[in-house]
């Protein structure tokens, strides 16, 4: 399988060894006024947000009204919506006609802006205007339609919700086929917003990513509460993050119960980054703001009391205290100093340097 494990979007790298790239989903949450669209992108930006996403569905392009009509009941999250699946797709839809405003007004904020398109006239419309697209999770059955975003050649961020192992391949394959460019998100596809679904969320999947795909690039596609998911995830090597994003979660609308507010992206953000500065780069060393600290902490050979030059050490001339200044013997060569002439006089409590011995510790 060939694949980038360095990719571009807009003017952001994304990489493992990149900070988190962080999309603000808006999805439905525009509630139908280019207004509040508009706003949320300004609002998105401000909290931190590295691009802000919509979803380009028609009603009569994404769902069945008989299809869902004759299920008998609504299921899921859509269960608690007041009227029919196809009259709330139809109430959301984002107005095509705004495109351009969309893409001037996050140009303008300095924001990446995407979308996830549902349809072909959704990517041909907005092709022009995005740097990436997103595929949802509900098509990743949907191998044609992939295989046509993905010859787009642009990035293509990929969620793998309510799927198997051999729908990811299959998926997978269909945007390789194509493009090198491909980020593989995690996903939990429960839109309740119940704390519950973090038992479901299954963060050790990109683990699982990352033996079958190694180097491809992670993220996470996440509806759980807060940002502890985001957290794990990011240990865990995912580098694209995705959370829908509103201004008021008391809105009356499919996304916004479970979407994240301006000031708790905020803070998803800044606790990330100290995450990320954390995470370090693997390698076991004495970090720069140890260099005190492994004097004050750590223990050096002393002397038990005063001693003149000539005497052969014993142990009873010996003891181990902080702190350890630089070059003083470390304890774990105390059986090499025992037997050593001093050749200096040395007061109590004075630490012992290998220059002090008559024979050198490595004799």
């Amino acid at each position: 399988m060939n694949y980038d494990s360095v990719i571009k979007i807009g003017e952001r790298e994304i990489s493992i060894s990149s900070p988190a790239y962080f999309i603000a989903d808006i999805a439905a949450n525009h509630d139908g006024e280019l207004k509040r669209a508009k706003e949320l992108i300004w609002l998105a930006k401000k909290a931190g947000a590295d691009a802000v996403k919509f979803q380009h569905f028609k009603a009569n392009k994404i769902v069945s009204d008989y299809g869902f009509k004759n299920l008998g009941r609504q299921l899921s999250h859509q269960a608690r919506w007041g009227k029919s699946v196809y009259e709330i797709y139809e109430q959301y839809e984002c107005n095509r006609d705004w495109n351009l405003e969309l893409a001037k007004t996050a140009a303008d904020a300095n924001i990446d802006f995407m979308t996830t398109p549902y349809d072909i006239e959704a990517i041909t419309m907005l092709d022009a205007y995005i740097p990436a697209y997103k595929i949802g999770s509900g098509d990743i059955t949907w191998t044609d339609f992939i295989e046509t975003v993905a010859q787009r050649n642009k990035p293509v961020i990929l969620a793998t919700g309510a799927s198997d192992f051999n729908d990811v391949d299959r998926a997978v394959q269909a945007v390789l086929k194509y493009n090198r460019c491909l980020v593989l998100l995690q996903c939990n596809t429960n839109y309740t917003g119940s704390p519950d679904n973090f038992r479901f969320i299954n963060l050790r999947v990109l683990q699982a990513f990352a033996l079958h795909y190694p180097t491809m690039l992670l993220g996470l596609s996440d509806h759980t509460p807060g940002h502890a998911a985001v957290l794990g995830a990011i240990s865990l090597g995912a580098r694209v993050i995705e959370k829908h994003f509103t201004d008021d979660n008391d809105r009356v609308g499919p996304d916004h119960p479970f979407s994240m507010s301006p000031v708790n992206w905020k803070e998803m953000i800044e606790r990330s980054r100290e995450l990320e500065a954390s995470l370090g780069d693997s390698v076991k060393r004495i970090e720069g703001n140890e260099l005190d600290t492994v004097v004050v902490q750590r223990r050096c050979i002393r002397l038990t009391h005063d001693i003149e030059a000539g005497k052969v050490l014993n142990r009873e001339d010996l003891e181990v205290l902080r702190p350890a200044p630089a070059g003083s013997i470390e304890p774990y060569n105390i059986n090499k100093v025992i037997g050593k002439k001093l050749i200096v006089a040395k007061v109590a409590g004075d630490a012992l340097y290998p220059s002090d011995l008559e024979v050198k510790l490595s004799d």
